[in-house]
């Protein structure tokens, strides 16, 4: 019998394993943007599969409560865990869940988070409801946040050929002028991964629009 779920087990197993040594080159490796217990990724899953093992899920009314409990600690390897327990629980997803998606993104925001949290999640999501889906992607392509904006271009990453390749241009035309590193990569990123799946019409799309050296790099990297 699983116990009743309680995230203070995450903490107490992360606790016990905290490794100063370790958490020092981890920060320096996140730009010092986030500080760290010092758990590194394997070990960091085992614990998480512990605790999966020992504690039942939480209702998935109760999911977001339960990772914003865990997301708003401040070591980086909490925001990890959060993640893994949406990943766990992501059959609960709903379109509804769009709005508390896009602030876990522009939460504590860093490549990190955001790319497990794009193409899985949001990518989901807009497959539950593509018309929907597509006009929500169109809004984050036009919001403030950079990271929305990142999102929303790779959120297609895993679609190969359910990839609405109209959206895609689309919402990568609107940032083609993009100065902001994180957006060229990610143009170049979306365009590598779908040319897995439609070389040609990737090679046509970099040959006839102006993108940036870095994004046309990506993009053209397998070619």
């Amino acid at each position: 019998m699983k116990k009743t779920w309680d995230h203070k087990g995450i903490i107490e197993k992360f606790e016990a394993n905290r490794n100063e040594e370790l958490a020092g080159p981890m920060a320096a490796y996140m730009k010092g943007h986030f500080p760290f217990l010092g758990i590194k990724s394997p070990l960091r899953k085992q614990l998480l599969k512990e605790h999966f093992a020992e504690y039942a899920l939480p209702n998935s009314e109760q999911l977001f409560d339960e990772v914003w409990k865990l997301y708003n600690l401040p070591e980086r390897e909490y925001q990890y865990a959060a993640i893994a327990l949406i990943e766990k629980m992501k059959k609960q997803l709903t379109i509804d869940d769009f709005p508390v998606v896009q602030q876990l993104i522009e939460t504590k925001s860093w490549w990190d988070s955001v790319d497990s949290i794009a193409p899985h999640f949001v990518g989901q999501l807009v497959k539950m409801d593509r018309e929907y889906g597509d006009q929500v992607m169109l809004k984050w392509s036009q919001s403030d946040n950079m990271w929305t904006n990142r999102s929303a271009i790779i959120h297609q990453l895993k679609f190969k050929q359910q990839t609405d390749t109209a959206l895609l241009f689309k919402i990568i035309n609107q940032h083609t002028d993009s100065k902001e590193f994180f957006i060229q990569k990610a143009i170049g990123w979306a365009l590598r991964e779908y040319a897995k799946t439609n070389p040609e019409v990737v090679k046509g799309f970099v040959e006839e629009h102006s993108l940036k050296p870095l994004s046309k790099r990506e993009a053209l990297k397998h070619f």
